[in-house]
């Protein structure tokens, strides 16, 4: 799997794409931007919502539990003095949903791939 990130001289927007999808990359236009696309750091918060959210229906499918729709939303915090990065998690469920399917659920989240990245060691390799 790869994704490539192309900029130009247009100051910030960057097309981001795999072999069969596109989308843009941009800055707010208080950081100099046009704000024609998420900023990074909201696509890797979009990246831990978007994965809990597949892992959590894929789940819900396939023990037949009848939820219309699933959301999860992720706020990303940084602490520039602690360089440490918080994602706060909310998983927002149906109305009515019985407390041991969300507690389940819960659980289940924190199986995303995404989130297993996460909290797991990372190494970057530069070339």
């Amino acid at each position: 799997m790869f994704v490539t990130a192309t900029i130009n001289q247009k100051h910030y927007l960057t097309s981001v794409s795999t072999e069969t999808n596109s989308i843009y990359a941009d800055e707010p236009e208080a950081n100099g931007g046009e704000d024609k696309g998420f900023a990074p750091q909201q696509l890797l918060a979009a990246s831990l919502a978007s994965c809990t959210a597949i892992t959590l229906r894929m789940y819900s499918d396939r023990k037949e539990w009848d939820l219309d729709e699933i959301s999860v939303k992720v706020e990303l915090t940084r602490n520039n003095e602690t360089k440490l990065s918080t994602f706060n998690r909310t998983i927002i469920l149906p109305t009515g949903t019985p407390p041991e399917i969300q507690s389940r659920l819960t659980e289940i989240a924190s199986k995303c791939p995404v989130h297993q990245i996460m909290t797991n060691p990372i190494e970057i390799v530069t070339n």
